[in-house]
């Protein structure tokens, strides 16, 4: 008797990962032997970026002393001890509990499922990360998107949260330093944001993995500071800040009133209990990185403003193209005027082997087109890709026209 085709679950019908996705054409590019310049991938460790030693040698001390097994569920204490020191120096009060794991990416998704139920919804930022969309997509929750404000300088836009806020509305998500227009919230824009939640009754979920990696004397705050009542889970790790991704470690701070978060916390740590732990080893670097010295930064974003810099002034010297300046990470997000953001990446990465991810993957306004841009590689190469991007995007308008055509 011959199988019958499998059937996957409805639930993976709409889960996309553009950031990875793309990359398979850009392979099938590269088999020809053309030159590629990735612009694609947010890891620090693939260009001029390396941890503290001191991580390392913390990592490696445990796993010489055989810390290989099995963690705590919630992580190692002086993980969990390092991390409440970090979030007090934040100003986040009334932590109720911290919990470390694979990522931050694993944090976000215990949290998104320890609340949300199908056909419920999470109001989530556009353009924003895509995991949040695969994750809701999986628990079968409702997308609903609410938009950041290109014309001023990507911050969320809260009339529209307003206007998209409805009885099946579990949260918020707010990605700041914002991945991927490198926007930094104003303490402004966060009290409003933390009012929707009292009056609305919302869990906000701030994703500050890149909170340390500020541009011309910006400073970020958390918004769990700004008032210790509301209840909030503030996501952050190692990937980022300290040029670790593969170490796949991350944490959430859950901060609030007591009563009103005691049956959610319960609830994310079955699921923690249930997936035994995060990464054993890799732990010891968590106090070895927030009582460390810091310098790595210093010299990291030396080199980030520098290319920072460059990228938003060689975008905007493209005709057709605006670039609106970040203030953190290692992201950009030109607008270009353009019919379809997909066909011109497709085309740039075929036509001149520079790979960039379209907006689509990221969410924007409808009827606009943008690509992302990593500006983590080395300046030579980032002038060189921008070069071909300038002169692609020319040829590309002539042949394709804009919106407007």
């Amino acid at each position: 008797m011959a199988f019958s085709a499998i059937k996957p679950a409805v639930r993976t019908n709409n889960i996309t990962y553009a950031v990875r996705d793309i990359v398979v054409l850009a392979n099938e590019v590269a088999k020809s032997g053309k030159e590629m310049l990735y612009l694609n991938i947010g890891d620090p460790n693939l260009y001029d970026f390396a941890p503290p030693k001191e991580m390392v040698v913390a990592t490696h001390d445990a796993m010489v002393k055989n810390k290989n097994g099995y963690a705590p569920s919630s992580g190692i204490k002086s993980a969990v001890d390092a991390i409440a020191i970090e979030a007090e120096q934040k100003g986040i009060e009334n932590v109720q509990d911290i919990f470390v794991t694979t990522g931050a990416s694993e944090a976000i998704e215990v949290c998104l499922t320890a609340l949300v139920d199908e056909g419920e919804n999470v109001l989530t930022p556009t353009p924003g990360y895509p995991l949040y969309t695969a994750i809701q997509s999986k628990l079968q929750a409702f997308e609903n998107p609410y938009y950041l404000d290109e014309a001023n300088g990507w911050q969320p836009d809260i009339e529209d949260i307003k206007s998209k806020i409805n009885d099946k509305t579990r949260a918020i998500i707010l990605i700041n330093p914002n991945n991927p227009t490198g926007s930094n919230c104003d303490t402004s824009t966060l009290h409003e944001i933390v009012a929707l939640a009292e009056k609305y009754n919302l869990v906000i979920f701030a994703d500050e993995i890149y909170d340390k990696l500020l541009f011309d004397g910006k400073e970020h705050v958390s918004i769990a500071s700004l008032n210790k009542n509301v209840p909030c889970v503030t996501f952050g790790g190692l990937s980022k800040n300290y040029m670790v991704p593969g170490f796949r470690i991350g944490w959430g701070i859950v901060s609030g009133e007591k009563a009103v978060l005691k049956d959610y916390i319960e609830a994310i740590n079955k699921i923690l209990r249930a997936r035994l732990s995060a990464n054993h080893p890799e732990q010891y670097a968590i106090p070895a990185a927030l009582g460390g010295d810091h310098k790595h930064l210093v010299e990291a974003m030396e080199k980030l403003h520098k290319r920072r810099d460059l990228t938003v002034e060689m975008m905007n010297d493209i005709d057709g193209i605006s670039c609106v300046k970040p203030e953190g990470a290692f992201y950009a997000f030109p607008q270009m005027n353009i019919k379809n953001d997909n066909h011109f990446v497709s085309e740039l990465i075929k036509n001149t082997g520079v790979v960039t991810v379209p907006g689509t993957g990221f969410g924007q306004v409808p009827g606009t087109s943008h690509m992302r841009i990593v500006f983590l590689p080395q300046y030579e190469v980032l002038e060189k890709a921008y070069k071909n991007i300038a002169t692609f995007y020319k040829q590309y308008v002539d042949q394709y026209g804009t919106k407007e055509d």
